[in-house]
């Protein structure tokens, strides 16, 4: 069986006198992938980035949540305390459970926020957790 490339086939391997062979590495890096579709990469890695869903309180759990804030705003000298609520995010589905330390400044209810003395406004009904030393008591 005879093929266009018969005559050269067993010919052995060139190797120019006056040149350099390229360095491996070099060689590698030809044939390296590219970015054809610009964004696809991070567009992959935003779908494979994970969210929570935001849990449902009982009432039960509302309930105590009312009473820890009404009983740190008791205090002349605002207690710490850990805050744990849920930040949805901003491009996808679900968020993720976020746990800031502060003294709460203010509640208003009227607008559905709690505020801290650093200026962070936290909506009510996404606090999921509220501690500190002040509630080992209760």
């Amino acid at each position: 069986m005879s093929t266009p490339y018969d005559d050269i086939i067993n010919l052995p391997h060139y190797v120019s006198n006056r040149r350099r062979q390229m360095p491996m590495e070099a060689r590698a890096a030809q044939f390296a992938p590219f970015a054809a579709l610009s964004g696809y990469g991070d567009a992959v890695a935003e779908t494979a980035r994970t969210t929570s869903a935001k849990l449902d309180l009982s009432d039960d759990e509302k309930q105590e949540l009312s009473r820890k804030i009404a009983y740190a705003l008791s205090f002349a000298d605002r207690p710490m305390m850990a805050i744990t609520y849920f930040r949805p995010d901003c491009s996808k589905r679900g968020g993720e459970y976020v746990t800031v330390y502060g003294h709460v400044k203010k509640v208003e209810e009227c607008i559905n926020l709690l505020t801290l003395t650093d200026g962070t406004g936290i909506a009510l009904d996404a606090v999921s957790d509220i501690s500190g030393e002040i509630f080992e008591d209760l």
